[in-house]
């Protein structure tokens, strides 16, 4: 479903110019789900996030890869999910322009091996050397060559690693304090 939304767009404040997609669609293991993109014809402006049917419960999921079977499993991830891999102290939080999106594990991989070349390009000596260690594990994780564990702390329940020998659970307390939930979805009053 497509519509225009009367509202300004959150960005760039420019008026009749955003765009509203809602997909309900059933993701296998996952459930049912909506995915909502609003979009800014403007600016550019885009928002992506996936609204579960059966409500938000704070989870908690994750995967030992360790062979590259396990990097094909399938990866939903919202804007208010936090990603760590704690092998090798890597974490994603959420911030305010946070989108959800649907890949793999070695989707999530490649997310993480861009932003580290992205720190190799602009730095040199110790801090490049390091990165470039944790840029090989990560390669040689997609093989299985190197075991990596991926956690999904997501404080809205809207994430999950899709894979048999995947874990869930519900958050703690603790937990919840403690994590980012991203950007706020825009609520656009038709009034």
């Amino acid at each position: 479903m497509q519509s225009k939304v009367d509202a300004p767009c959150p960005q760039c404040a420019e008026d009749g110019s955003l765009t509203m997609l809602a997909n309900s669609s059933e993701i296998p293991y996952f459930g049912e789900h909506t995915q909502i993109t609003v979009l800014c014809a403007s600016c550019g402006w885009k928002h992506t996030d996936f609204i579960p049917s059966d409500g938000e419960r704070p989870g908690f999921s994750s995967l030992v890869v360790n062979d590259g079977e396990k990097s094909m499993a399938r990866v939903v991830r919202s804007s208010s999910c936090t990603i760590r891999i704690p092998e090798l102290d890597l974490e994603v939080s959420p911030g305010g322009s946070s989108s959800g999106y649907v890949t793999n594990v070695e989707g999530v991989f490649t997310r993480f091996e861009n932003a580290i070349e992205t720190i190799i390009r602009g730095e040199d000596g110790v801090e490049a050397e390091s990165a470039k260690q944790i840029l090989e594990r990560l390669q040689m994780a997609r093989v299985g060559g190197f075991i990596l564990t991926i956690e999904l702390l997501d404080p809205r329940g809207r994430s999950q690693i899709i894979h048999s020998e995947a874990t869930s659970r519900e958050l703690g307390d603790d937990e919840k304090e403690v994590l980012e939930s991203g950007p706020e979805i825009p609520v656009f009053d038709l009034n």
